[in-house]
C-alpha cells in the first residue's frame, strides 16, 4: 500500500540524518540516472511521514561537484514525494546573513560548471520519451513553500531571514576574497556549493522546492570585523561545524511547525 509522504528533507553539510525520525525504513536509491547519494529514509515525525536524504552521503563522502543531483531528485520523485526542503550550508555575504542565521533565499545565480544540470540528455532521457523541457526559472523557489517556512519560523519563535540571493560556486574549496567581492557586486547575499543544479532539476520534475540556508561563517572578506573586501581571519572547519551544530539544533521545531502548515 502506498503512503503519503508530506515532505522530503535533503540534508547538507552537518546534517546527515534526522535523529527525530521514528519507525523509519530505507527506500532504494537506484534510478535511471544512477545511484542517489544515500538511501532515502522515510519515517514518522510530528505525526507525519517524511523522508530524509543525505546530499553528501551519510559519511560526507561526496564533494559538491560529484553529488549525483539528478539521481537524488529522481529518487524522491519516484518515491511519490512532491515537496522538497533543501538544507544548504552557506557563507554569509550580506550584512543580514551572519553566522548562525537561518535564511530562505528567493533567488540564485549559478557559477558552477561541468555538472549534469538537466534530465534532457542521454539514454535515460530517451527512455523517458526524449521530450525537451524548457522550465521557467524566473522565480527559482516555490513561493508557497517559502511562505510556509517563513510562517513556521514565526510560529516556532525561530528567526528566519526572508529572501536573499544564493551564489552557487563549484567547490569544494572556499572562495577567494576577490571572488566574494565579485559575488557581492553581482548581488549575492549568500554563497554555497550545492544550490545548483538541484533547484533547476527539481523544477524540471515539477517538485515544490525551497532552500533553508544555514549560515556557517562569514564569506571571505565579509563581516563587521573586516568590512566588504577587507582581509579577515581564516575560516576554520571548527568554526563552521560549531555554527552548523547550533543552527541544525533548531530544525526539529521549525519542521514541526512547517508540517502543521503544509500537511493535512
Amino acid at each position: 500500500m502506498s503512503e503519503t509522504i508530506a515532505l522530503a528533507v535533503i540534508g547538507g553539510t552537518g546534517l546527515y540524518r534526522l535523529a527525530a525520525l521514528t519507525d523509519a525504513r530505507a527506500l532504494s536509491a537506484s534510478t535511471p540516472w544512477g545511484e542517489a547519494s544515500a538511501p532515502i529514509h522515510v519515517g514518522d515525525f510530528a505525526g507525519h511521514r517524511i523522508a530524509f536524504l543525505a546530499r553528501h552521503g551519510e559519511g560526507h563522502s561526496l564533494p559538491p561537484h560529484l553529488v549525483n543531483y539528478r539521481a537524488n531528485l529522481w529518487a524522491l520523485k519516484q518515491a511519490g514525494i512532491g515537496r522538497v526542503l533543501a538544507v544548504n550550508a552557506v557563507g554569509g555575504i550580506g550584512e543580514r546573513f551572519g553566522p548562525r542565521v537561518l535564511a530562505v533565499p528567493d533567488q540564485i545565480i549559478d557559477y558552477t560548471w561541468g555538472r549534469l544540470g538537466t534530465y534532457c540528455e542521454g539514454d535515460a532521457w530517451q527512455a523517458q520519451g526524449g521530450e525537451v523541457v524548457h522550465v521557467d526559472m524566473t522565480e527559482p523557489y516555490t513561493a508557497s513553500l517559502r511562505a510556509a517556512i517563513l510562517a513556521a519560523g514565526r510560529e516556532s519563535g525561530i528567526a528566519v531571514v526572508d529572501g536573499g540571493c544564493y551564489g552557487a560556486t563549484q567547490g569544494p574549496r572556499l572562495e577567494t576574497r576577490a571572488e566574494i567581492a565579485r559575488l557581492r557586486r553581482d548581488g549575492c547575499d549568500l554563497v554555497g556549493m550545492t544550490g545548483m543544479p538541484e533547484a533547476a532539476l527539481a523544477r524540471e520534475l515539477g517538485l515544490e522546492y525551497a532552500s533553508l540556508a544555514l549560515v556557517a561563517n562569514w564569506a571571505a572578506g565579509c563581516g563587521p570585523a573586516t568590512g566588504a573586501g577587507q582581509a579577515g581571519a581564516e575560516i576554520t572547519m571548527d568554526e563552521v561545524l560549531a555554527n552548523l551544530d547550533h543552527t541544525t539544533a533548531q530544525l526539529p521545531a521549525l519542521l514541526r511547525a512547517l508540517l502543521g502548515k503544509i500537511a493535512p
